[in-house]
């Protein structure tokens, strides 16, 4: 029995109720999966999506589709892993309109199920530039500006269940994943009294472009996650993006240096 993920989706995402109504979001890792859910989500419960990725086309197709929904968008392409176009896409943010309120941190990357000691410098190379630099280069200039504007902001991070536990053949990406926590929780220490919170979410396996193909090279592998988890099927991105806009409202104000996974009970065995 594997369940019907799309039938929790669909539930999940009927109707909103103003969780970041008035909200200013920027959401890195925009075009697709969990991202493309975000700004779907963040915008139907109120928020002023600011969508950035490399992708500049599917930003554009995005933004235009929630602008026509009577949401405000407006999208930045920009590269997670370069300093100059990360602080160009908070900069964006804030010029066009006048701050930055939340901000979702969750471009990533996997690669490879390789052992850990056949594994090439450049596959570590690339995960743990997207994984991690992404996330210090955008969390540096997200806190920044909240600090010179007087905000009380919320920023979500995503990291991984393979953040908080390891698996096999995946050493780079574990290791990443890992270090999105640290980074959560040493921002969340340090900021607490300026009243901006830091958080993030730990997804199980979620249906995206990346894990279809996975799934289709890979048979058997979907069933066998199933198998290992309390609820037995692979989560919509929606799911995910849903619990970041709780974590991100004022809802959750008293929560910060929390990472929550969610991830149909995964890592609870």
């Amino acid at each position: 029995m594997t369940g019907d993920h799309r039938t929790d989706a669909t539930a999940a995402t009927d109707g909103g109720h103003g969780l970041l109504r008035g909200k200013i979001a920027l959401i890195t890792g925009a075009s697709s999966g969990i991202g493309a859910a975000a700004a779907r989500v963040f915008a139907r419960e109120g928020a002023t999506v600011v969508l950035t990725a490399r992708r500049e086309e599917r930003l554009r197709d995005l933004a235009a589709e929630l602008r026509e929904q009577g949401a405000e968008a407006a999208h930045v392409a920009a590269d997670v892993t370069r300093r100059e176009e990360t602080s160009r896409a908070v900069a964006f943010t804030v010029e066009r309109y006048g701050r930055l309120d939340v901000a979702f941190n969750n471009a990533g990357y996997g690669e490879g199920r390789t052992p850990l000691h056949l594994m090439d410098d450049d596959v570590y190379d690339r995960i743990m530039d997207i994984n991690v630099r992404g996330v210090w280069n955008f969390l540096r200039d997200e806190i920044a500006v909240m600090l010179d504007g007087g905000t009380k902001g919320a920023i979500v991070n995503t990291s991984s269940v393979g953040g908080l536990l390891a698996t096999p053949v995946a050493a780079p990406y574990v290791a990443s994943k890992h270090a999105v926590i640290g980074l959560t929780k040493a921002a969340a220490a340090e900021y607490a009294a300026s009243g901006i919170r830091v958080n993030a979410v730990a997804p199980g396996t979620t249906r995206s472009e990346v894990v279809e193909d996975w799934f289709a090279k890979n048979p058997g592998m979907e069933e066998a996650l199933h198998a290992a988890t309390p609820q037995p099927r692979t989560a919509a991105p929606e799911e995910i993006a849903e619990a970041a806009a709780w974590l991100l409202s004022d809802r959750a104000s008293f929560v910060t240096g929390a990472t929550m996974p969610v991830d149909g009970g995964f890592t609870m065995v």
